[in-house]
């Protein structure tokens, strides 16, 4: 099999450091229903830097080895020791989703049906050359689709529409969306804009602002600025958007959209009681920017939620066979609504270079990179 079997592992040790690492891999043959997917992209979402780095101070990232493997070692940060004390000794596997051509497949007909198929995949452990997985995980690009058309299809795009999925089901009109000019949050313009459904846009620049409105958001707010609240008061005045998915997390805006939220309610004419205005306020946090506390206060009476947001279990509740009509969206979509930019490209050797991973870790807008494990120094 070529390339040449490898792995990339997340360890922390003992020390309080962490440890990348790329070892050799030994590629089992496939089960019946089983196929080997020898893969050429795989992106690096903000959950997969979860798992990559999260806990490290990359600024004092160094090479190394492990066992006699290349590695990147780091110290973690002193404030990270505790919640990574769970992770201490385990190898992770990095790399929620990724496409690549099946080559190898088991006895079975779905098995089978994939042999020589490019697909997008979903699985985890995907930033390695190969990776074996269940039939079912994953579905073949169309004729001609380069793998990278497919490597981001499932995070992105299926968060994407999940969010409208829980707008609907749980009686919403509108959603607002902070880190608005993310990926995600280009892919949530569009589609929100071909549902008709309103987007309140949170973001930090007027370059940000001047790209969401480019990709037909009519309500951008920018949360630099000193109007930032009554904008924000305004626009959502004219969308009626209750529900609000907020990938910041830590800090104060959590509070500050429900406090405009409440204010907005209450000049659309809604009446207040003692409890505030009766109108159910929801904040969904599904992303961890800003890693410290959520700050809340008593403004906005009763009727209000925040809680976290995930993916999978959102899925598991819509069932198999909606889920899968969401896929086969994401596939239908893959040059449009769901297209990704990369801004550069990666092989698994870059991931051990501590200017490349901390160029990496800054998660800036339009700087998405994607993984190929095929490529060797």
């Amino acid at each position: 099999m070529s390339p040449s079997p490898r792995q990339l592992f997340s360890t922390v040790t003992e020390d309080h450091e962490l440890v990348l690492s790329i070892e050799p891999l030994t590629v089992p043959e496939p089960g019946p229903d089983e196929i080997v997917v020898q893969v050429q992209a795989s992106p690096i979402n903000p959950s997969d830097l979860g798992v990559l780095v999260g806990p490290a101070d990359l600024s004092t990232a160094r090479r190394g080895e492990l066992n006699g493997h290349p590695a990147l070692i780091a110290s973690l940060h002193a404030a990270a020791r505790h919640f990574a004390a769970g992770r201490v000794g385990a190898k992770l596997s990095v790399g929620n989703e990724g496409a690549g051509v099946v080559v190898a497949a088991g006895s079975s007909d779905s098995a089978q049906a994939l042999i020589g198929k490019t697909v997008t995949a979903v699985g985890g452990a995907m930033y390695r050359t190969h990776r074996v997985l269940h039939a079912r995980q994953a579905l073949s690009l169309p004729d001609g689709a380069a793998a990278a058309e497919g490597a981001s299809l499932f995070v992105n795009p299926m968060t994407v529409q999940a969010f409208l999925e829980t707008m609907q089901n749980e009686g919403h009109k509108a959603i607002v969306h902070t880190a608005a000019a993310s990926n995600l949050g280009q892919m949530l313009a569009k589609h929100c804009s071909k549902e008709g459904v309103p987007l309140v846009a949170i973001v930090r620049r007027e370059t940000q602002r001047t790209l969401l409105e480019g990709l037909g958001v009519p309500q951008v707010v920018d949360s630099s600025t000193e109007t930032f609240f009554e904008d924000l008061v305004q626009a959502l005045v004219a969308s009626e958007a209750t529900l609000c998915f907020d990938a910041i997390g830590g800090g104060d805006m959590a509070n500050i959209v429900l406090t405009a939220m409440e204010v907005a309610l209450k000049r659309r004419g809604i009446p207040a009681d003692l409890y505030g205005a009766p109108v159910h306020k929801q904040v969904y946090q599904y992303g961890r920017l800003d890693t410290g506390p959520t700050k809340l206060t008593p403004a906005y009476g009763m009727y209000w939620g925040v809680g976290g947001w995930l993916l999978t279990p959102r899925l598991g509740s819509l069932g198999h066979k909606r889920t899968l009509q969401m896929r086969r969206y994401a596939i239908e979509e893959r040059n449009g609504i769901f297209a990704s930019r990369y801004a550069r490209t990666v092989g698994l050797d870059d991931l051990l270079d501590p200017d490349t991973l901390r160029a990496i870790d800054r998660k800036a807008t339009d700087a998405k990179v994607l993984v190929d494990p095929s490529l060797t120094r």
